[in-house]
């Protein structure tokens, strides 16, 4: 190291040369391999293994798919867990992939496994097996005009197709939107009065609606192709179909006998934006894309094609996530740019401008030194690596104070500018390689951390870890070639008194009057401390104890994750199964209705602004792809954003308001809020895990019950539902006897109320189901099942209720399962803000062991964000184990002692305690992300004590008596000790003071890294000194006891032999 900071320093143009790669590169990287997202994309670890067996209810989807491919699988290699729900129509198994493994080869084997399964329904639809793909939309297009779902939906379709024209653009899809269908129904009289069955009419459409290939060909000319093409795709084509010739030779076409419907699924979905029927179109970021490029271009293509809609139709923007890149971007830009002056004004202050200068030129360096590493390590631009840039920017800038301060002691040594540059970068070269090096270590363990959040939060190791290590190249190779240019000899600096200006006579001022301080209050201070060691150390361990109690008690709250307020309040309404459409629909405007009153209420009566921007409503779905479900609803709030509200209120009491707003919902189901960002499960979310469904019913209502006696605690509910009625059919004596079998019944009746699935027809870029069934209002009626004719198989006629008894029953909505049993979960939110997670939490799982202890054959679990803490908090102790080893490790080399390490860590549990003070004061509850801040804490408090250690060794070498040596030291390093301190909160203070959405669940970390330095370095000044001189003179009388006893001994051995 010293050889190179020798070379570098003498060959200023290399030095220059290092420093514009290094820029050039980083540039480079950044605009042109680095894609900008919101958050990071992040691997769900996750296989999904889907089923789908049209009409099907839960149960017989548990019974014939669910648990024959759960015991296909269960016994693979790799799987953490395997969760499976069973709905009408659909199976979903959901397996976790152990830490460690790889989910592409797991899914590679579970599908073989499911492939191999030869016993699923013959109806059932092939499995698809995948990993499971977390995207999330980058902006949404809304498509607004009062006018009919087909001419709407075809619109709508036109706009997708123009965006995915772009470039920029690849995916790009419809939210809620209603899939195509054609359907062919027919009545039960037509069906006698031709002798047909709806198999018959399925059997003709098919055979008839086809392209086939007949061969070729092979003529003297060339080959010809041969073909037919007969394909069926819309209703007039599906009409002119030939089900039967009749005896006088007529055509018995489809449109004769049937009601052709080109149109969607039955069940209706309805948008509504700002009170028009609307269409969101989705647009997603993949790849490598710019969500603020992606952004720019939807913008840009709507003002464009607004100038061409016809009257009536509008398109707007819904949702721009990408808005908080560009916010995140104006904070990065701004809080570099004060920052950079916090700490230029500091180090001017108490140093020369000039050095103040190039310390901070070291800022963008080492930064475009960690944008060289983005693209290589896999990070893009985003919400969480340009926070960790920010909370970077103070202490990047603290191997370059230490050195550069060390340089300007020397100078005044030195008249050669060269020597002293040289000689003060290799005296601190170690100390400061090594004090880097435990930063960067105090990083490495939030890259392991386990959970969807752990992904996240590695962002900023991998920013953080490469820009220290470039601020290290700078401070050394970069640094002294710059200040060794400096002219500022002894002779300038006693002329300069003289100056005419202010300004440099203020700063001349301030920095003689910051070492007569440091002569006049500090030294006595610390000579004091020295004296009265014992009872200053009792001191400082009153103040551990007393914030220790004060923690533990309770009075200091702890919130996994600290709820933060999001820009879009989302009701979500979900009826009872099987409600009709209208009755949601009626209930969704009710909700819709007091959104609009919120909006009026909140309109600056000035500027005419509301708070609430836009307001959106679905029925019959909660968004996404698929088909209608008539039971859910939503209603969808965004606001604007807090830097702009007039009105100082957040989205949480904005719900609550609401919700109060909105009152009781008849026969409701459940009525659920959200209205923060970062949601990684429910607060309160206990599993209950057993085969008796009955039992389980009855524990999650005594939970309930329980949660219900907790005032802060709402939104309770469970997994359960009666789901809608069913009939199950018991065939009778009777039919047996004309030879109907429970699957010809079972089929004829699917076939008639759920409907023939003739074929699936490729339309454009759309799949549609060609259904044959009874007609709409007649499946609507159980008379109509009554009066069903079932046929035999040799042809004979027989009414339905003849041969049929319907046993009346319930189904429920959804089967959950667990590692193959079944489930309940009982969910809840809280009020993070007045109620105590925690306590409650304790209290819970009393009563839960208590209310088990009856039933061994029940487990239960807390899972949801509870499964999330102890994933994290996992990592986060054996993190903590690591630091600490390996930076004894990094202070025991340097120093070449056991011991003194000791010395330096004795200082990071008032890092801590700087920490906690920091939250009280910023009025932030203790959170995940503030134990993080203190594990990052734990390398960068232990910086300033390792350069005071290592000066005092430096001074007791050269034959500084014990007391002399720390004294010396002391004063000589108090100013590189707290200008680093200061700089490294001077840089994280515009974080701390932002009121942006985004970043509040990110300051906690901040607090914690910017109070824990501030408070341990103003220890650090005392303490160290203290445990130093503790130690060694400790070891002295160790040494001096152990040479008496020794000489004892002897003089003992001496007495003996003269005898």
């Amino acid at each position: 190291m010293h050889k190179a900071i020798n070379w570098f320093a003498r060959n200023s143009v290399a030095a220059n040369l290092l420093m514009l790669v290094i820029v050039a590169l980083g540039s480079h990287a950044i605009l042109f391999r680095t894609p900008l997202e919101v958050f990071p994309n992040i691997q769900l670890n996750v296989v999904n293994v889907n089923v789908t067996l049209r009409g099907a209810t839960p149960t017989d989807i548990e019974k014939s798919i669910t648990i024959r491919i759960e015991e296909a699988i269960q016994n693979l290699e790799g799987i953490e867990q395997i969760v499976s729900n069973s709905r009408e129509g659909s199976a979903n198994i959901r397996v976790e992939v152990k830490s460690g493994y790889d989910e592409r080869i797991l899914m590679d084997d579970i599908k073989v496994r499911v492939d191999a399964i030869n016993t699923l329904p013959d109806r059932a639809e092939k499995p698809i097996v995948r990993l499971a793909d977390h995207t999330r939309e980058v902006i949404s297009v809304a498509v607004i005009a009062d006018i009919s779902e087909t001419e709407l939906r075809i619109i709508s379709e036109q706009i997708r197709d123009e965006l995915l024209r772009f470039e920029s653009l690849t995916r790009v899809n419809l939210d809620a939107a209603r899939p195509y269908e054609i359907s062919i129904e027919v009545p039960e009289p037509i069906l006698r009065e031709y002798d047909l069955t709806l198999a018959d009419i399925a059997n003709a459409v098919r055979l008839s609606s086809l392209d086939l290939s007949a061969g070729s060909i092979k003529a003297r000319s060339g080959e010809v192709l041969i073909r037919s093409v007969g394909q069926a795709y819309n209703q007039q084509e599906f009409g002119d179909i030939t089900i039967r010739t009749l005896a006088d030779g007529a055509r018995l076409k489809l449109e004769d006998i049937a009601i052709i419907h080109d149109g969607f699924e039955e069940e209706l979905i309805e948008t509504r934006f700002n009170g028009k029927n609307a269409l969101l179109v989705e647009i997603h970021r993949v790849g490598e894309q710019s969500a603020i490029e992606v952004a720019e271009t939807v913008k840009t293509y709507i003002k464009e094609a607004n100038t061409r809609m016809p009257d009536g139709i509008t398109l707007t923007y819904w949702r721009d996530h990408s808005k908080v890149v560009h916010q995140r971007l104006d904070t990065l830009t701004t809080s570099a740019i004060q920052g950079g002056l916090l700490v230029l004004l500091l180090l001017t202050l108490f140093l020369r401008p000039a050095v103040a200068f190039w310390v901070c030129v070291g800022i963008p360096i080492s930064f475009f030194g960690g944008m060289i590493m983005m693209p290589l390590m896999g990070v893009t631009i985003n919400v969480i690596s340009l926070f960790a840039f920010i909370l970077v920017l103070g202490i990047v800038v603290d191997d370059a104070i230490v050195t550069g301060e060390n340089i300007y002691r020397k100078r005044k040594q030195f008249n050669d500018p060269l020597e002293a540059a040289i000689i003060g970068a290799q005296e601190v070269s170690i100390p400061v390689t090594f004090g880097i090096l435990t930063t960067v270590a105090a990083f490495i363990p939030l890259l392991f951390i386990d959970g969807v959040r752990g992904q996240i939060f590695a962002n900023i190791p991998m920013v953080v870890i490469p820009v220290l290590l470039f601020s290290l190249v700078e401070s050394k190779l970069i640094l002294p070639a710059h200040l060794r240019h400096l002219n500022y000899s002894t002779d300038l600096e006693s002329s300069s008194r003289t100056s005419k200006n202010p300004l440099f006579r203020l700063q001349e001022k301030i920095a003689d009057g910051f070492e007569t301080a440091i002569l006049k209050y500090y030294r006595p201070t610390l000579e004091f401390c020295l004296s009265n060691r014992l009872l200053v150390i009792a001191a400082f361990t009153g103040i551990i104890i007393v914030v220790g109690s004060v923690v533990f008690s309770g009075w200091t709250k702890f919130v996994f994750f600290p709820r933060v307020q999001s820009e879009v309040v989302r009701a979500q309404l979900t009826m009872p199964t099987g409600s009709p459409f209208e009755i949601t629909r009626k209930q969704i405007a009710k909700i819709e209705a007091a959104a609009y009153r919120l909006k009026e209420e909140y309109r600056d009566p000035d500027s005419g602004v509301s708070l609430i921007k836009n307001i959106l409503s679905t029925t019959g779905s909660s968004g996404g792809l698929g088909g209608g479900k008539p039971e859910h609803g939503r209603v969808l709030i965004e606001l604007i954003s807090p830097e702009e509200r007039v009105v100082d209120i957040s989205s949480t009491a904005l719900a609550k308001q609401w919700r109060q707003e909105i009152g009781e919902i008849p026969g409701a189901e459940s009525l659920l809020f959200r209205s923060e960002l970062a949601r990684g499960g429910d607060p309160i979310d206990i599993q209950l895990s057993g085969n008796n469904l009955e039992l389980l019913q009855t524990l999650a209502y005594s939970i309930k019950e329980k949660l219900s006696n907790y005032p802060n605690v709402f939104d309770i509910s469970d997994s359960f539902s009666e789901g809608k009625e069913e009939f199950r059919l018991h065939i009778k004596p009777e039919a047996e006897t004309l030879g109907i079998t429970l699957s010809d019944l079972a089929s004829q009746v699917r076939q008639a109320f759920f409907g023939f699935e003739v074929q699936r027809i490729q339309r454009g870029r759309d799949e549609v189901r060609v259904m044959v069934r009874y007609p709409e209002e007649r499946r609507r009626s159980l008379q109509t099942l009554n009066d069903m004719i079932i046929r035999s198989p040799s042809g004979v006629e027989v009414p339905f209720s003849e041969v049929v008894e319907l046993v009346p029953d319930q189904s429920p909505t959804v089967i959950k399962r667990i590692d193959r049993n079944r489930l309940i979960s009982v969910t809840a939110d809280i009020d993070k803000e007045k109620a105590n997670l925690s306590a409650i939490k304790i209290e819970l799982e009393e009563f839960l062991a208590e209310l088990m202890a009856p039933y061994p054959e029940i487990t239960f679990s807390f899972e949801g964000e509870a499964k999330e803490q102890r994933k994290s908090f996992g990592s986060l102790i054996a993190g903590f184990g690591f630091v600490f080893f390996i930076i004894y490790c990094l202070l025991a080399i340097p120093f070449k002692s056991y011991s003194q390490p000791f010395v330096v860590l004795s200082v990071f549990p008032f890092g801590v305690v700087g920490a906690v003070i920091g939250h009280w004061i910023m009025g932030k509850n203790l959170s995940i992300m503030s134990f993080m801040g203190i594990l990052a804490l734990t390398g960068v408090v232990v910086n300033d004590s390792l350069v005071l250690v290592d000066y005092i060794n430096k001074r007791r070498a050269e034959g500084f008596p014990l007391f002399d040596a720390i004294r010396t030291a002391g004063v000589d390093r108090f100013r590189p000790v707290i200008l680093t301190s200061l700089t490294t909160f001077a840089g994280l203070t515009p974080l701390l003071l932002d009121k942006s959405t985004q970043a509040q669940f990110l300051i906690p970390m901040a607090i914690s890294l910017g109070f824990g330095v501030l408070f341990a370095t103003s220890i650090t000044l005392i303490l160290v000194p203290i445990n130093y001189l503790i130690l060694e003179s400790t070891k002295i009388w160790i040494s001096q006891t152990y040479e008496k006893l020794k000489a004892g001994s002897r003089n003992q051995d001496i007495g003996e032999e003269s005898r």
